[in-house]
């Protein structure tokens, strides 16, 4: 899409890896994995979030920069970040038979309808 003249802008709450990859543009926010836009039912802060999201892209200059957004998820608690990526925050794999009985259930409840 760059090389199209399309700008894109990578919004991200894991720094590391986006300093790996470098996107031509990206916006960091210090937020728990997949909440880029910040917590739920807070429409007014994801529409900043957004907003100055979308600013970046006149802030950006050059290739692989990294604007990083001031929100804090919790000012009062931090402790998201010590689960995030750390053995047992994921539930545990389903073992394969488990796993074709809720996807057969899954798809009997699509039938019924």
């Amino acid at each position: 899409m760059e090389e199209a003249g399309i700008p894109t802008l990578c919004m991200t709450s894991a720094l590391d890896i986006t300093r790996s990859v470098k996107p031509p543009r990206s916006v960091f926010v210090n937020f728990p994995l997949g909440h880029q836009t910040g917590p739920p039912d807070q429409p007014e802060l994801q529409r900043r979030i957004v907003g100055d999201a979308m600013r970046a892209f006149d802030a950006i200059g050059s290739p692989a920069t990294i604007v990083e957004l001031p929100y804090v998820w919790d000012p009062n608690d931090r402790s998201w970040e010590d689960t995030d990526y750390t053995t047992g925050w994921m539930p545990e794999r389903p073992s394969r038979e488990a796993a074709d009985a809720l996807e057969a259930e899954r798809q009997a409840k699509f039938r019924r309808k």
